[in-house]
């Protein structure tokens, strides 16, 4: 098939996928202005049952090894604090999408969706680091759902994966983002930002699924937060979870250096903190 028609075959079924639910739009609408509250994240919790049941497993979780069982959403969204229920509220909207086994990237099933929470506590973590204009917190929302794409596009990549990843690494292609391009005439970024526009997600999420490997290329008033996202994206990889054969075949942007300070020993230590966190997370979801 050219690579034409596997654009269309893919916007296709891009079409044909299901929007999130109306609570997980609110929930990231909420969570985009700096001055909202936990009160009115428990006040979505509370009016979408299928949300209330998976935060209350996941506060309940026995990682947590709590004594007494908690079932009061206020206690429950006190607990978790506001990352740990947007995880929750995009793993029951969208688990199924960003769970399922990639065969086109020869990634395994969970693998894009812990690399996904990876790059979101990297990203908040690098957002503590930067000029404080980006908000810990958006830049945690965005590092989970970055990869929307790749749900996608791995279908239409049959197995490919291996002939790709060698033909970057002999330098007949840029990177894995532009065989995607060849291959299909569209790359997981732009399937990304499609799908994201497709369910309404509030901006920057469509900006930073299109965006987060070419963060220079991105709107001025995002270019922070992507370049956040585009360094905790490597993190992720640099801290042993990729999505398979692309992993750490995207070419690094020198220029997050204008918006991080990190020196020679910064890197190794967000990558250091974000297995921390990831540890104690990893289970609950």
């Amino acid at each position: 098939m050219k690579s034409k028609e596997q654009k269309a075959a893919i916007d296709q079924a891009i079409g044909r996928l299901p929007r999130l639910s109306a609570a997980a739009i609110r929930l990231l609408r909420l969570v985009q202005e700096p001055d909202h509250g936990l009160a009115e994240v428990v006040a979505i919790v509370k009016n979408d049952a299928l949300l209330t049941s998976r935060v209350l497993m996941v506060v309940n979780s026995p990682v947590y090894g709590r004594l007494n069982k908690i079932t009061g959403i206020d206690h429950a969204v006190s607990l978790l604090g506001e990352d740990l229920v947007v995880g929750a509220a995009m793993k029951e909207a969208a688990g199924l999408l960003l769970d399922k086994k990639l065969d086109g990237y020869a990634a395994e099933e969970g693998e894009l969706w812990r690399h996904n929470l990876k790059t979101a506590l990297a990203a908040k973590i690098l957002a503590r680091q930067t000029t404080g204009k980006v908000a810990p917190e958006l830049a945690f929302t965005c590092g989970l759902l970055h990869d929307l794409g790749k749900a996608v596009i791995s279908d239409y990549l049959g197995d490919n994966a291996g002939r790709i990843r060698r033909a970057v690494e002999q330098g007949k292609v840029a990177d894995f983002l532009a065989a995607e391009r060849v291959l299909l005439g569209i790359d997981h970024a732009e399937a990304g930002f499609t799908i994201a526009t497709k369910w309404s997600l509030p901006v920057p999420l469509p900006e930073v699924c299109r965006f987060h490997h070419t963060p220079g290329q991105a709107p001025p008033m995002w270019r922070e937060l992507l370049y956040i996202v585009h360094l905790a994206d490597i993190v992720a990889m640099l801290s042993g979870v990729g999505t398979g054969a692309d992993t750490l075949q995207y070419h690094l942007d020198r220029n997050y250096e204008a918006y991080l300070t990190l020196d020679e020993k910064g890197l190794p230590m967000v990558v250091l903190q974000v297995e921390e966190e990831f540890s104690k997370v990893a289970e609950v979801f």
